[in-house]
């Protein structure tokens, strides 16, 4: 499928901005355009661009100061200064800052087009060369899988395969497993991991602006749209679509984005211009999609597509042989963070208690455990007391009297009386116990939005 090019045009001429953009646009290129280096900086920090048409004259600022900002932003992308006759010795000093080439002022059109074409091959050269090295604000963070139980090693080697396909992917496994790590290793040992990794919790944005952020709009396509808005989806062509959270997408949303699957075609909010994009969808949930299904919350066909392939992340308590080279790691981590302090270790019981805990939190409840007690530590040793808040005993799992069950338990047979909102707590507290932490299905039980369950977490110093 080929790629349409995205060019971005910054100059205060507005008939000339429209002229220009006109012909690239009958010809293939997907156009933006701004006449401010303020707003033309603010849409580099957000899209990957091909090429930039770069006036050296704007209003609010100089185009040769802001070209280094661009360069920092996205090293690889090709500008092409846009100047009048008496600015051409500025021009040429734009090229020793990087620039690729120049034009002035009126522009050749067919001119243009090639310098065009010519600047997207030296970009394609350079990606090829050096991989896509351009900052995105969306793009995921460096990561490290560690995996020593048998277990694990069997996802590893199942997800470097699947790898190798453009297949869906489905990852399965309770929160805090590391579902993402395994999404970004599979984008990291593709052929597409030159290309855009692009993340989105499900979970996380509201299902009204759902469609804009995945999709994107155009300016005016509801209140509030002020300027027109790139989508996931165009982020990341040619490259990687992480679905975290998919168990929590809207049903009507569903719909939509089975279609796009099934042909790569997809329409901005308030556009009817049908674009094409080429990426490759992993999708991730701790919810059982089955039960979802069944109970009408989740579309079945959805499901189908993007189940290429399923990937089942085993939790913490099930590889045990990974909790002690996890902790070291993360405690690796911590003591680099706090390079003012004495480096920590971990004292013997410490290993040995780390051992006998459940983790309803897995992964995740590891690395806040161990950071915490890098940072409680005495004379850089890391005791029991200084992770668990219940100061458990070597060998014992954490202590059941701060139970809530065991709490609900105790108020329902005494005389006792509690406010609202303590019954409240101890309620969704005890729930997510009897969940091992699986916040989403809590919340659904609970019959309150995942955002309102982590508010009122927050509100108990519970993460």
């Amino acid at each position: 499928m080929k790629r349409i090019p995205k060019v971005l045009i910054i100059d205060d001429q507005d008939a000339l901005r429209e002229i220009i953009a006109k012909r690239l646009k009958r010809n293939g290129y997907e156009v933006i355009q701004t006449g401010t280096a303020a707003e033309g900086l603010a849409y580099i920090k957000d899209i990957l661009f091909d090429t930039i048409l770069l006036d050296i004259k704007l209003p609010d600022g100089d185009g040769l100061k802001l070209l280094p900002q661009i360069k920092e932003l996205q090293p690889d992308l090709q500008v092409v200064m846009l100047t009048g006759h008496g600015t051409i010795e500025s021009a040429i000093d734009a090229m020793k800052l990087g620039a690729y080439d120049y034009l002035t002022k009126p522009c050749n059109l067919s001119e243009l087009e090639l310098t065009l074409q010519k600047a997207l091959e030296k970009r394609e050269l350079l990606l090829e060369n050096t991989g896509l090295r351009q900052v995105v604000r969306r793009q995921a963070s460096g990561f490290t899988l560690i995996a020593k139980s048998p277990k694990m090693l069997e996802v590893l080697e199942l997800t470097r395969k699947v790898a190798q396909t453009d297949a869906s992917i489905l990852i399965q496994g309770e929160s805090g497993v590391g579902k993402d790590l395994v999404a970004q290793a599979i984008h990291a040992w593709s052929a597409r991991s030159n290309r855009p990794y692009i993340p989105l919790n499900a979970g996380a944005i509201p299902e009204p602006l759902m469609e804009s952020e995945l999709f994107g709009h155009e300016k005016g396509a509801f209140t509030g749209a002020g300027a027109q808005k790139i989508g996931l989806v165009e982020m990341a062509d040619q490259g990687t679509l992480f679905l975290d959270e998919i168990g929590d997408m809207p049903l009507s949303l569903q719909v939509k984005l089975l279609r796009f699957l099934e042909s790569g075609e997809f329409r901005r909010v308030g556009d009817t211009r049908l674009r094409r994009v080429n990426i490759r969808v992993i999708a991730a949930t701790n919810r059982n999609l089955h039960e979802e299904i069944k109970e009408e919350r989740f579309r079945q066909d959805f499901y189908y597509r993007l189940n290429g392939v399923t990937l089942g992340v085993p939790s913490l308590r099930e590889r045990s042989e990974d909790i002690l080279p996890l902790a070291e790691y993360f405690l690796e981590k911590a003591n680099k963070e706090e390079l003012s302090t004495k480096p920590s270790v971990l004292a013997p019981e410490t290993k040995k208690s780390l051992l006998a805990y459940d983790y309803p939190g897995n992964v995740r409840e590891l690395s806040h455990l161990i950071k915490r007690g890098q940072i409680l530590a005495s004379d850089g040793v890391i005791n029991p007391s200084d992770i668990w808040p219940e100061k458990v005993e070597v060998n014992l799992k954490p202590s059941k009297a701060l139970d809530p069950i065991n709490e609900l338990n105790s108020i329902a047979q005494s005389d006792n009386l509690l406010k609202l909102e303590e019954v409240e707590r101890l309620y969704i507290l005890a729930t997510l116990e009897k969940l091992n932490g699986n916040k989403p299905l809590a919340a659904n039980l609970l019959g309150i939005s995942l955002r309102n369950l982590y508010r009122k977490l927050q509100s108990y110093d519970k993460d």
